[in-house]
């Protein structure tokens, strides 16, 4: 290890350096030129401050820098250890997410795009269950320099996420935040749902009942309940919430309201097998965008929110950790369906 210490030591006559500093580069420069390789243990912190003879505050300092940046880890009373040679990665990046919909997939490939070898993307899924995000969270929490979640609205969730420090922490997708400093970029559901409604009124009015598909046990924000209820009351128009859709139930002069994929293909499976016109006979409108959507029947009518943004706005945050509080704007697309 003393070739390690010397790397370290050999940085003392570049005066703009801290001392942290000094023992982040010198183990940088340790391991780009083959002194330490990964999986090769470091000298544990008390072992640098008889070395060095700098404050042991100093050493962990660095440490966390190192871990955070991906380059080393810690492992449970054993000491730290170096888990890559790629010294250019930037900062190790924990995205813990609801489930891989086809929009997310479109934020995780935007986010690792932007990063390039800039970071390393870890990607979990909560999939809206408490024990199931309790029991990543234990495995990745002081793993990371960076986390990105999606949060679950429940107590502990929000005491586990304010565990993490708000430089650290990016809420995305959903605004549920642990404290008002922490930082997010997400989008909102009542409000442009029910602007959404409203902006299709006269054609909705056309059709004798209006159904929303929104599953109680599932992720859907409530804030599209709220809103469509909003809306029958306020414009008197004929409305149900059904859990989800039953086969062979579709109706004529109805539009359906979809939030899960699941109902909107079973519906057009049973529209197309008993000849009813799309657009005309029944109308349909559904929360998200994908490619497909755009494609089959013409043209599925959608209010998405722009995930794409959405992600080039959290690797901004990622790489240069200013505040950020911001809701990405959802917008109507019209398409054939309705």
């Amino acid at each position: 290890m003393s070739l390690l210490i010397e790397k370290v030591t050999a940085l003392e006559a570049i005066s703009t350096l801290s001392k942290h500093e000094r023992i982040v580069k010198g183990i940088i420069h340790a391991i780009e030129d083959g002194i330490v390789a990964k999986g090769d243990i470091l000298p544990s912190v008390n072992q640098m401050v008889g070395e060095l003879g700098f404050a042991r505050k100093t050493i962990v300092k660095a440490y966390t820098e190192l871990k955070d940046r991906g380059i080393i880890e810690s492992r449970h009373r054993l000491g730290y250890f170096v888990s890559t040679e790629d010294t250019q990665q930037q900062v190790k990046l924990a995205l813990l997410l609801y489930t891989f919909h086809p929009f997310q997939e479109v934020f995780y490939n935007t986010l690792r795009e932007d990063l390039g070898k800039r970071a390393q993307v870890d990607v979990f899924f909560h999939h809206n269950n408490i024990t199931v995000f309790e029991a990543i969270f234990s495995n990745i929490a002081a793993q990371y320099g960076m986390y990105l979640i999606s949060p679950i609205q429940h107590p502990r969730a929000k005491q586990l996420m304010r565990s993490i420090s708000p430089n650290k922490l990016l809420v995305i997708d959903r605004y549920d935040l642990p404290g008002p400093e922490y930082p997010y970029v997400g989008q909102r559901f009542q409000e442009p749902m029910y602007r959404t409604l409203v902006d299709l009124k006269d054609t909705l009015s056309q059709y004798q009942k209006l159904i929303l598909f929104f599953h109680p046990n599932a992720d859907y924000p409530p804030g599209i309940l709220h809103a469509f209820v909003r809306f029958l009351e306020d414009h008197q128009m004929t409305g149900e919430v059904q859990s989800h859709y039953r086969t062979g139930t579709v109706e004529k002069r109805t539009a359906y309201i979809t939030v899960g994929d699941a109902d909107l293909w079973s519906l057009l499976k049973d529209c197309k097998n008993q000849h009813i016109e799309i657009g005309h006979e029944v109308g349909i409108l559904s929360h998200n965008d994908s490619p497909i959507k755009e494609i089959v029947v013409d043209g599925v009518t959608t209010f998405p929110t722009d995930f794409e943004a959405m992600a080039h706005r959290a690797a901004q945050f990622v790489l240069d950790r200013q505040p950020m509080q911001e809701v990405i704007p959802s917008r109507l697309i019209r398409r054939k369906s309705l």
